[in-house]
């Protein structure tokens, strides 16, 4: 409980104690090493296996209890882990993911995608800030801390985060459910600095809705139009509805919502058809002033003041807004992160969705990672200082929490 005597932070077990490689621990508690060798596991989703059996390695080599789990619903098996070190409240998690995009065509990048290469002080690599770098920093971090003497330590790793998202840490939240395992805090390790480390910090993301608007007609010559019903005027009249007005105009933590048009197509390849249907796809980034019932409300009632027949369809995988309220925990990362980079990061809900949207659902969680300017490109990298900064805000993360809400 808050204003308990500060937990003295533990020394990592002794170098004595090997890990299952016969790497000595000390040594691979070094997070540009672990960053490297996390890079030379491929592991684009779902192919995550590997990444992830070295993070689980490490971690039993320090004494956590490791849960493998894998899930299948979705088709193809993914690989996730559990991991905890104590068995009493509080419990700290640290969430992140090992899966990465694809590197697309290895010959554009200037070291291979895949090599872990550090070059002029620099760690180059797909997935060196998206998000290697965050999780070797957490191990790193957490294995020079060791085992809290109250409280427990804690790793939420999903091979399922830049893919589909269905069997990875949303079912992991399932199962922590039904095994009554309790998480109080959650800080996750997507980069969330636009410019520099110690830029931004999420309190919270947006909301997520797509959609499918379908206007049909009647296929026929352009020649004859009055034997045909061309759709796409219709379709082009309900997306003027749907994007005329804004949806709001932003809230204390959150910007406007915003309504994009991401396709319109006919699959029509020639000149002398009109089509017979018409499709448009969009996508809604929502705030707060939204729930999922209320937005999808107001974008029938936007189409339907067209006063024309449509066909919608909502798709699967829509998340709501969520928002971590300022407090002592946000307060102490955000003092963590001063500390060590001498900035006071901004409290932000922008970018797109994380895996925060299923955390939140089981206790308040807080995103802070390396700075984000790379991510997905090519020649995706990171500098060693920004890694070993990040650990050190980490650590201090950890030690604090102890200290405050042990």
């Amino acid at each position: 409980m808050t204003g308990a005597a500060p937990v003295k932070p533990q020394t990592a077990p002794s170098a004595s104690i090997a890990t299952p490689e016969g790497t000595p621990l000390a040594a691979a508690s070094d997070p540009v090493a672990l960053a490297a060798e996390l890079i030379r596991a491929p592991s684009v989703t779902p192919h995550a296996a590997h990444a992830l059996e070295l993070v689980a390695q490490r971690l039993e080599a320090a004494g956590y209890r490791v849960e493998r789990l894998t899930f299948e619903t979705g088709g193809v098996p993914i690989p996730n882990l559990y991991a905890r070190i104590g068995e009493t409240g509080p419990n700290l998690c640290f969430a992140g993911h090992v899966d990465v995009v694809p590197e697309g065509d290895a010959a554009q990048w200037a070291h291979g995608p895949f090599a872990g290469t550090v070059e002029d002080g620099v760690l180059h690599g797909r997935g060196a800030v998206d998000m290697k770098g965050a999780v070797a920093a957490f191990l790193a971090a957490a294995l020079a801390f060791g085992r809290p003497e109250r409280g427990s330590l804690s790793f939420l790793i999903t091979g399922d985060e830049e893919g589909p998202a269905l069997d990875g840490t949303v079912k992991v939240v399932d199962w922590l459910k039904e095994k009554g395992e309790t998480i109080d805090h959650c800080l996750l390790g997507e980069p969330t600095n636009p410019d520099a480390l110690g830029d931004a910090f999420k309190v919270g993301r947006r909301g997520s809705l797509s959609g499918v608007l379908t206007v049909k007609g009647v296929q026929g010559h352009v020649a004859y139009p009055h034997l045909a019903d061309n759709p796409i005027p219709r379709l082009l009249k309900l997306i003027g509805e749907l994007t005329a007005a804004p949806l709001d105009h932003g809230s204390d933590f959150f910007p406007p919502s915003n309504l994009e048009v991401v396709s319109v197509d006919v699959g029509n390849p020639v000149f002398n058809l009109i089509p017979a249907q018409a499709t448009a796809r969009f996508n809604v980034r929502f705030n707060d002033h939204f729930s999922l019932a209320t937005l999808k409300s107001e974008i029938i009632r936007r189409i339907d003041g067209a006063g024309l027949t449509y066909d919608l369809e909502f798709q699967t995988g829509a998340s709501q807004s969520f928002l971590t309220a300022p407090g002592p925990f946000t307060e102490l990362v955000a003092g963590a992160v001063e500390e060590v980079t001498g900035r006071r990061p901004v409290p932000s809900t922008s970018g797109g969705t994380s895996d925060a949207r299923f955390i939140k659902d089981i206790c308040p969680v807080v995103e802070f990672g390396l700075v984000g300017r790379t991510m997905h490109k090519v020649d995706e990298a990171t500098p060693v200082a920004d890694i070993q900064a990040l650990t050190a805000i980490y650590g201090r993360i950890i030690a604090r929490y102890f200290a405050t809400f042990a």
